[in-house]
């Protein structure tokens, strides 16, 4: 079920919700948690599909905040709320607004979704691509118990990483360190299998990955050993290499979703390693909202 609002206000937003709601049979009950996403025209569908796909795993309400750029400086100076409410299967498992902010509204965007977020329930707020410079301090993320940015979205991958670095709040997180989970998770099986002293380690993967810039800090900040960076042709992070007293350990992933895995004075394994999409990676975020200490330290080893 679908309801367009033009010039409205949250009021009348939370009564549509509420009718629609009645209308389609589905209790908010069940609703887990309120996601805000914060975006612009270009970049909405995707993100609201991938958060649509997300809620079947973590059943929300969703609130996609776009900011409309207007032209002429008399409608810029007007300001108009537009909302587009989707309930039932259009909007996944849980129930979706479309916030359209035109003018003044769109710099008191927190007025707007504060009287939507759902009671009781955690909210997380996602920037897919400008996060602010602070999100903890951005009146959107100052709602939230979870930020979550995505350095591999914006022009200066390793610039916005600093910035992170330099602004980390508990909550903060970014989608670079998520597409991290798989490697991660096969590099501490293999050296639990290894059981052997790390000396050196290796990234490859494309140049300005925030993903493999985040990989080999972690590496510093764990094994404290030094971390070669090796620019391949991708996607992401293609291989890494751990070197030993008895060899090296490597998991190779140059294309495809499978990887293979060498473990000295082990046969070679194929594992499954493929490249997730963004609605399996904030699936994985709503998993958990308390901070992520391992984020932490890794983004901010070396300063």
């Amino acid at each position: 079920m679908k309801i367009d609002l033009t010039d409205t206000n949250a009021s009348r937003i939370n009564k549509a919700i509420l009718e629609a709601r009645r209308a389609v049979g589905t209790p908010a009950v069940g609703m887990v948690l309120t996601l805000v996403i914060v975006t612009d025209e270009e970049h909405a569908y995707d993100s609201v599909k991938a958060a649509n796909e997300a809620s079947r795993e973590h059943p929300s309400r969703t609130l996609a905040v776009i900011k409309r750029r207007t032209r002429g400086p008399r409608a810029r100076n007007e300001p108009r709320l537009d909302a587009e409410i989707r309930v039932g299967t259009d909007a996944g498992a849980g129930e979706t607004v479309h916030l359209r902010m035109h003018g003044e509204v769109a710099e008191r965007a927190d007025s707007v979704v504060l009287p939507l977020l759902l009671p009781d329930a955690p909210v997380v707020v996602w920037w897919p691509v400008d996060a602010p410079e602070v999100p903890s301090l951005d009146p959107l993320g100052a709602l939230a118990q979870r930020r979550v940015t995505d350095t591999y979205a914006v022009e200066d991958p390793l610039g916005a990483l600093a910035a992170r670095a330099a602004s980390y709040a508990p909550g903060d997180t970014d989608l670079a360190w998520t597409r991290l989970t798989p490697w991660r998770s096969l590099l501490a099986a293999a050296l639990d299998q290894a059981r052997t002293t790390v000396t050196s380690a290796a990234v490859e993967s494309e140049a300005e990955n925030p993903s493999a810039e985040l990989l080999a800090r972690w590496f510093g900040d764990r094994l404290n050993v030094p971390v070669e960076r090796v620019v391949t042709a991708g996607p992401v992070v293609t291989a890494v290499r751990l070197g030993t007293p008895d060899g090296e350990i490597v998991i190779d992933r140059p294309e495809g979703p499978v990887a293979h895995l060498a473990i000295p004075g082990q046969p070679n394994r194929v594992m499954a390693l493929k490249v997730r999409t963004t609605a399996e990676l904030i699936a994985e975020e709503l998993r958990r909202l308390d901070p992520d200490e391992a984020y932490a330290s890794a983004l901010r080893h070396g300063r």
